[in-house]
């Protein structure tokens, strides 16, 4: 008569269970001491900071602050006047938002999850672009986003019939990024350049 496989496994178990440390493929110390090498090694990993800056690219989704600096007070931007920013930053800001936005929870993750970065990138707010002058101003990062701005350029539209005006676009943006990195890193440009 054959075995089914539940009994045949529960003979080997049973055969084996009153033998002293031969059904044990590691011992608890060595498990405790893998399981403490990991965590180690995580909480290392955690504690280093990952990002050195942070860039934001958009519209008035992801815009810090970028308006007024392009604008001044022009009385048609609504960012710019109360009740805009009243309720977190107790002033308007250039915000399209009367609190954080999307790229400050970003940091503040960041922030969350690895403090050390937080620390070194100044969280927990990305600064305008328009904002800066130098490396300094930008050790953090820089957020190049407008509100109305597009991701195509208005030439793209005006090529299909279709009307819009002239306004900031993500290849502008982008502009302003590789102008940016002039400042950060001009050796490292001057190097790729030359390559």
């Amino acid at each position: 008569m054959r075995e089914s496989r539940l009994e045949q496994t529960g003979r080997m178990a049973s055969s084996t269970s009153g033998r002293r440390g031969r059904g044990r493929l590691l011992s608890p110390a060595a498990v405790v001491l893998a399981a403490l090498a990991v965590l180690l090694s995580a909480s290392q990993a955690l504690a280093a900071p990952c990002y050195p800056r942070v860039f934001s690219f958009g519209d008035s989704l992801a815009d810090t602050g970028n308006g007024p600096f392009l604008y001044g007070n022009d009385s048609r931007r609504p960012s710019l006047w109360p009740p805009y920013g009243e309720t977190f930053f107790h002033r308007a800001t250039g915000r399209a938002s009367n609190g954080r936005l999307i790229i400050d929870f970003i940091d503040l993750e960041i922030a969350r999850v690895a403090p050390a970065s937080a620390d070194a990138l100044g969280l927990p707010f990305v600064r305008p672009y328009w904002s800066g002058r130098t490396a300094g101003d930008f050790a953090s990062g820089a957020n190049f986003a407008v509100g109305g701005a597009t991701a195509l350029s208005p030439d793209f539209f005006r090529e299909r019939g279709v009307h819009v005006r002239d306004t900031v676009h993500l290849d502008i943006e982008m502009n302003w990024f590789r102008d940016l990195l002039g400042v950060l890193c001009p050796y490292d440009l001057a190097v790729l350049y030359t390559h």
